[in-house]
């Protein structure tokens, strides 16, 4: 069975990444169309986490930015992403409280564990890989996090068991407190999506093989 249809499988059973969720989430727009960016410096991301706990407070204790949004004006500053015009985020953004720990959603092995030096990169990220008779291998990857609670590569982690906690500015490449959540096939990872979390519009088409929806793999 291919990914994402293994959320439909009475024999796989996806574990929470993030434990104890409650309530709804806050929806964060981070579009070219964002009425966020009219108030805020785009880069200045200590003064959007402060903006993001003031929308949040009494009302939401986590929040969601979407999976193939346009964020060309957030990467505006960011000449690679200009040059290639990649602008469409291939992860879903899960904003939760500094310091909170990551769950594994299925079984796992770290096949990559490190650190991505240089403001807006990913600062400490893993990447899991899933293997299972029920379905064909894939892979999950979770970029912000603590550089110094980053698991081996190698390490075999049961669904649902700890492997990292969301990191600070200066661990996480510069960003406001959340885990790029992103799930890249065997062929992504083979056309070098590892390191791209964007892509560009005239690729759109082939996402679906490459680096689908991560909705399926989140779960509350």
């Amino acid at each position: 069975m291919k990914y994402p249809y293994i959320a439909y499988s009475e024999k796989v059973y996806i574990q929470p990444v993030f434990k104890h969720l409650t309530g709804d989430p806050l929806i964060v727009d981070m579009s070219v169309h964002s009425p966020l960016f009219d108030t805020i410096d785009v880069r200045d991301q200590k003064g959007f986490q402060t903006l993001l706990e003031t929308m949040m407070k009494d009302r939401h204790t986590w929040g969601v930015s979407s999976y193939l949004e346009n964020r060309e004006t957030a990467l505006s500053q960011c000449p690679q992403m200009v040059d290639e015009q990649r602008f469409y985020h291939l992860g879903l953004d899960i904003i939760v409280p500094l310091g909170t720990p990551l769950h594994a959603p299925l079984h796992a092995r770290v096949e990559e564990s490190g650190y991505e030096a240089g403001e807006g990169n990913y600062g400490a990220h893993v990447l899991l890989m899933h293997e299972s008779p029920y379905f064909e291998t894939f892979y999950s990857f979770y970029g912000h996090l603590n550089r110094q609670q980053l698991p081996k590569v190698g390490t075999e982690f049961a669904a649902g068991e700890a492997f990292a906690c969301i990191g600070d500015f200066h661990d996480n490449g510069n960003w406001f407190y959340h885990t790029h959540l992103q799930v890249i096939t065997r062929k992504g990872l083979d056309q070098g999506y590892l390191s791209k979390g964007y892509c560009a519009a005239r690729d759109l088409g082939q996402m679906d093989d490459i680096c689908p929806s991560p909705l399926s793999l989140f779960k509350i």
